[in-house]
């Protein structure tokens, strides 16, 4: 069974950077889809980034421009990098994988067998 633990998540004032980072254990993944999803208080959890097998990657209109998704590289870590941080960016931060291509609508969650617990991201004005 594959575990996902998130960590970088903290409080920062708006402008500012986070780089969240996954770590999966048993997941060989180079060859799995790997995103990175969020839910706000009171909102659905929604899709933020993902990382296909090839490399190619997909972004929320939201975070384009100001969010980059890597695997890392230390074996098996996801990273996430957050600049220019928003107060509307404040959410749960959770990452997702699947031992596969990512599905064909990149943010659908069915799609993704294996979640990480979450890391708290707090952006303040």
């Amino acid at each position: 069974e594959a575990r996902m633990v998130e960590s970088g998540g903290g409080s920062v004032q708006a402008g500012g950077s986070l780089r969240l980072s996954c770590a999966a254990s048993e997941l060989t993944y180079s060859r799995d889809c790997m995103g990175w999803f969020r839910q706000a208080p009171g909102k659905e959890r929604e899709g933020v980034a993902v990382i296909d097998r090839d490399g190619s990657t997909t972004y929320a209109d939201s975070v384009k421009g100001r969010f980059t998704i890597s695997k890392g590289n230390a074996k098996n870590t996801l990273d996430l990098q957050m600049n220019s941080l928003k107060r509307e960016d404040t959410a749960m931060y959770y990452c997702a994988a699947d031992r596969s291509w990512c599905p064909a609508i990149k943010f659908d969650e069915k799609g993704y067998d294996y979640w990480g617990q979450g890391t708290q991201v707090t952006v303040s004005s």
